[in-house]
């Protein structure tokens, strides 16, 4: 695929909920090699006071056929990544879509397809592999500062006890915690340890009123290795982001990454502080504690690796093989629960070589 240009790659944002007026449109706007030309949305009035010169669009239909933009972004309603995403690659643009990719990996496999045929890059916007408590606690493992990882457990919690009357929390397609916060663990844990043997969840709902899942508990089984993957609604305080046991010893990471907070309170990206995250990496090593230095994060980095694979041939930043991975845990973590069981992952051969790069 050429590049188009070394002028910014053009881009175009479909939707300006949560995901688009938090996430993408701040990072855009905020990382040289990309440009934020025009969105579609139903609320354009809310689009002009927030963003001021950027086009806006009433459909995505108007937005993939405007002949000024190179990349469209996805940020609308999970059950219409698919579609959107179709639409986009069939204009010939190139395409980043929210998590969860897709509902399923026939509609994920469809999207993957289209991409190759249409010769455009398709990433999926799984920034919280540039979060700071993700980093420093890969850089602790890759270093084996606490020895072979037996267990690791990762939690994504909230505390929203009242249920609110938006898409994610209903029970539509798409709709409920493991396609929300499970995608985050999940593409975080398979970035550390490869595909599992096989995926055992359990999901439920546990605020009154609610319809979707708020709760998700998972286990993904590896041969040497447990990892227990966490999501509630109903976590006020108390839960460690990640704990991690191994051979050498123990390391606790009690907060999260602080660049959500810092986008919901107005801060620019790459402004002072962006990024910096002052809870520290705690090891035991059975005697002692000690800390190690934490990582700042920096989820602008997602759109400068985009930019660079669209205009030097760079690699893609999160390539469809491993998002289609993601989706594979996702839709055997839901089988699991209906049936109360471990699920393998529903993987060709194929697909298992392309996620390791083989």
């Amino acid at each position: 695929m050429p590049p188009i240009s070394t002028a910014p790659v053009r881009v175009g944002l479909i939707g300006f909920g949560y995901a688009g007026r938090t996430f993408h449109a701040p990072l855009i706007r905020a990382t040289e090699g990309v440009a934020l030309v025009a969105v579609a949305s139903s609320r354009p009035s809310e689009v002009r006071t927030a963003l001021g010169d950027v086009a806006v669009t009433d459909t995505a239909e108007a937005l993939v056929a405007r002949d000024d933009i190179d990349l469209i972004v996805v940020a609308s309603p999970n059950d219409s990544h698919a579609p959107l995403a179709l639409a986009a690659l069939a204009a010939g643009k190139h395409v980043i879509v929210e998590k969860p990719f897709a509902l399923s990996m026939d509609e994920a496999r469809a999207v993957i397809v289209a991409a190759d045929r249409a010769d455009r890059l398709l990433a999926v916007f799984h920034n919280r592999r540039w979060d700071s408590d993700f980093l420093s606690v890969r850089a602790a493992i890759d270093r084996q500062a606490i020895g072979q990882v037996a267990h690791f457990e990762s939690r994504f919690d909230r505390f929203r006890p009242v249920v609110r009357d938006r898409w994610r929390e209903r029970a539509t397609p798409g709709g409920g915690i493991w396609y929300d916060l499970g995608p985050h663990l999940i593409d975080q844990a398979l970035q550390l340890f490869g595909l599992p043997e096989r995926v055992e969840a359990n999901l439920a709902i546990l605020r009154r009123g609610g319809s979707a899942h708020d709760w998700a508990h998972a286990v993904l089984e590896y041969a040497d290795k447990q990892v227990v993957l966490q999501a509630s609604m109903l976590v006020a305080g108390g839960s460690a982001r990640f704990v991690v046991h191994g051979s050498a010893g123990s390391l606790v990471k009690e907060r999260g990454d602080q660049q959500e907070a810092q986008l919901l309170a107005g801060l620019r990206p790459g402004e002072a502080g962006w990024g910096e995250d002052h809870d520290p990496l705690v090891v035991h090593d059975g005697q002692s504690r000690h800390v190690l230095p934490v990582i700042a994060g920096d989820q602008r980095d997602f759109y400068r690796a985009v930019a660079a694979a669209i205009r030097d041939h760079a690699p893609n930043p999160v390539p469809p093989a491993q998002a289609l991975a993601t989706m594979a845990v996702i839709e055997a973590g839901l089988l699991s629960s209906k049936q109360r069981r471990a699920i393998a992952l529903p993987l060709t051969p194929a697909e298992r070589e392309s996620f390791s790069g083989r």
